[in-house]
């Protein structure tokens, strides 16, 4: 059980009573509360209320967590994971102060949200007090689990769960997420209304909760027809824009892991995940083995002089006759008989072989051994290293290029290991001004010889360094049949596609409507509130056999797309390849700016080189920012995370202030 003083960690409150029907979690989001667990009291309050409800719901799971985000997401993914739990209330940070981060944290979970239930919690406090409009409730569906926010008063818990409970409004909602009719909600209500309760399938309805409808609807297509003339484009862009936390939750949730393989132990093992756990299949030595070079001898040998013994000369599954050692290497197993290994260091050479034509001649004869050695001295024993049935490797490690875990599979005698397949990546670049540098084609007659495709390139350098396969596309023109047959060819050939330019809002930027009307792509998000790489865009294709394929469209300006490579692609690729959610992410350190830094309105990533010296990691600007300034990437080893700006927070970081940066290189020395 975690202290309820370690106000970083949840804090299990006295368990819930045991009910029945409707399993239910309930987390209460409290600083306070998470340090002192007494201080909760909305927290009962709700436990108290579902008692009442008479036996409808059970209570599993009640915690106490700081006004955290992260700890907040959590425990939610956690609880929405598990069979029994159908419904999670959480308790408290839904208002406007500083720490209430309840909304940030519970809606990028949400897979449907329920804007009904949001009106009514609001409009059942506004009856109340006018203050409820400073409330900011969260409502809908992660899975098969209802989500539900409600404020930290005790008095607004009681008005809104109140309003939850009418007319078995929960239940009923409960019900249909669970894959239910809700056909006995309707038999009630028909009897309190005096209808005639109607067979199960019966097509009439009385409200509009879509239960019963099992066909997917078309989701609305949000851009341009390209077909359309140029005056009738998009002036402003549909996609809403999102925060950065926001479009990884949606990369997080709709990309998913590759099959499994079964790989040779061997260099090309590096960069896998082992997708199962890894058990020695003997005993690792087999057998009785010498840790050093020396002489194998019995321990019962007093010092003196004897006959030496080799490999050439004695067979291992012969005991060594008295009077005589063997002599052994490193590593090397030790004859029958013997017990114990004295070093070379304390022996010394009587006599040497003399007759010339042995195979023996000039090899030891005699030696004398100088110390009396215990038994086992310098002996590894039988499975002293490993057993056999030990577990050598868990599943979710990474196979390192640093040749530890290869090295480790190969000692236990492992020849294969089932891992998960690696992402094969389709790469393109799109645009009619975009030259290849090794094949430049002349574009016009006018004497613009176009713009060097820096994004390819580079894009490739940096997959192919982390061990990734790459598929190349080449650069594809500004048109729709040429882009449709470009991206066909990568959904049959990758795991992934990877494209740059084409995003933005000219009439020729064809990505975002080629992948919705040609390949009836869902594009997640279109926009991140990011600097560089606002129009960066993630979206998944229906494939074969019901499977989708991620695509990323990132920025056509080259710093941009390197930038967003490394914050959603590469997380993207390790989630595919298996890498465990916590770790997908880049590392991220706290270092200390050696120049100042203006703040924007999105979440910038300033390309940095990042020093180790006496006093820690230190970041120096690369210089100038701007988005098509790839040379602001050149040498760099990190992002510094600048926060957004706001109406409260400096307009600039000084020289000497702490934060984090995204490590993307090998570090520097000072």
């Amino acid at each position: 059980m975690v202290s309820r003083n370690a106000s970083r960690f949840p804090t299990r409150s006295p368990t819930c009573s045991n009910m029945t029907t409707i399993g239910v979690a309930l987390l209460t989001v409290s600083d306070q509360a998470s340090i002192d667990a007494d201080a909760d009291k909305s927290g009962p309050t709700i436990q108290a209320i579902l008692k009442e409800q008479g036996g409808k719901f059970t209570c599993h799971e009640h915690l106490i967590v700081p006004d955290d985000i992260s700890q907040i997401q959590d425990v939610v993914k956690k609880w929405a994971q598990q069979d029994d739990i159908h419904w999670i209330i959480t308790a408290g940070g839904t208002g406007f102060g500083v720490r209430d981060h309840t909304p940030e944290a519970i809606k990028p979970l949400l897979e449907r949200e329920a804007s009904g239930l949001l009106h009514l919690l609001l409009s059942t406090s506004l009856k109340y007090t006018p203050l409820a409009a400073l409330s900011r409730p969260v409502a809908g569906t992660i899975g098969k689990t209802l989500v539900v926010t409600l404020p930290g008063s005790v008095k607004a818990v009681k008005e809104n769960l109140q309003a939850l409970f009418n007319g078995g409004l929960v239940e009923h909602a409960i019900d249909l997420i669970r894959g239910g009719t809700g056909q006995r909600v309707h038999a009630e209500l028909a009897k309190s209304s005096g209808e005639i309760p109607r067979p199960s399938g019966s097509p009439h309805h009385h409200h509009h909760h879509g239960h019963d409808h099992h066909i997917p609807q078309p989701r609305s297509i949000l851009s341009h027809d390209p077909s359309a003339p140029v005056s009738a484009r998009n002036r402003h862009s549909p996609y809403p824009l999102i925060s950065l936390q926001e479009a990884m939750s949606y990369v997080e949730k709709n990309v998913v892991r590759l099959e499994t393989q079964t790989h040779l132990v061997d260099h090309g093992l590096k960069g896998h995940i082992l997708a199962s756990d890894v058990y020695a299949p003997q005993d690792a030595p087999l057998t009785s083995t010498t840790s050093v070079d020396g002489y194998a001898l019995r321990s019962t040998d007093p010092p003196g002089i004897y006959k030496v013994l080799t490999s050439q000369t004695h067979a291992l599954s012969n005991e060594i006759p008295s009077g005589s050692v063997y002599r052994i290497n490193t590593g090397g197993p030790l004859p029958a008989g013997a017990d114990t290994i004295i070093m070379v260091e304390d022996t010394r050479l009587v006599s040497m072989h003399d007759n010339a034509e042995s195979p023996l001649n000039g090899e030891e004869k005699e030696i004398e051994t100088l110390a009396q050695v215990p038994v086992g001295d310098n002996v590894r024993a039988a499975g002293s290293d490993v057993r056999k049935g030990d577990l050598v490797l868990q599943k979710g490690e990474m196979i390192r290029s640093s040749g530890g875990e290869v090295g480790t599979l190969a000692f236990v005698g492992r020849k294969e290991v089932e891992v998960y397949k690696k992402p094969v990546v389709a790469l393109l670049s799109t645009g009619n001004e975009i030259v290849d540098l090794q094949s430049p084609k002349p574009l016009s007659d006018d004497g613009w010889g176009g713009i060097f495709d820096t994004n390819r390139p580079s894009l490739r350098a940096a997959l192919e360094g982390m061990g990734y396969e790459v598929f190349d596309l080449g650069v594809v023109p500004d048109d729709v049949d040429a882009h449709v047959a470009a991206i066909q060819r990568g959904l049959e050939a990758a795991d992934l596609l990877l494209t740059t330019g084409g995003t933005s809002m000219g009439p020729t930027d064809l990505l975002k409507p080629v992948i919705e009307r040609h390949f009836n792509g869902t594009i997640h998000f279109g926009r991140v509130t990011i600097k560089p790489g606002k129009p960066t865009t993630f979206a998944t294709i229906p494939f074969k056999n019901g499977v989708s394929k991620p695509m990323f469209a990132l920025p056509g300006n080259p710093a941009s797309a390197l930038v967003t490579f490394h914050v959603f692609v590469i997380p993207a690729l390790r989630l595919l390849g298996g890498w465990p959610k916590h770790s997908v992410q880049l590392p991220r350190v706290r270092v200390k700016l050696q120049t100042e830094m203006y703040l924007d309105a999105r979440t910038e990533f300033h390309r940095v080189l990042v020093k180790t010296g006496p006093e820690g990691l230190q970041a120096f600007s690369t210089g100038g920012q701007r988005s098509s300034r790839v040379a602001s990437l050149s040498g760099a080893n990190g992002f510094v995370v600048l926060p957004p700006k706001t109406p409260e927070s400096p307009a600039k970081l000084e020289a000497g202030t702490d934060v984090d940066a995204v490590i993307i290189g090998e570090l520097y020395s000072l």
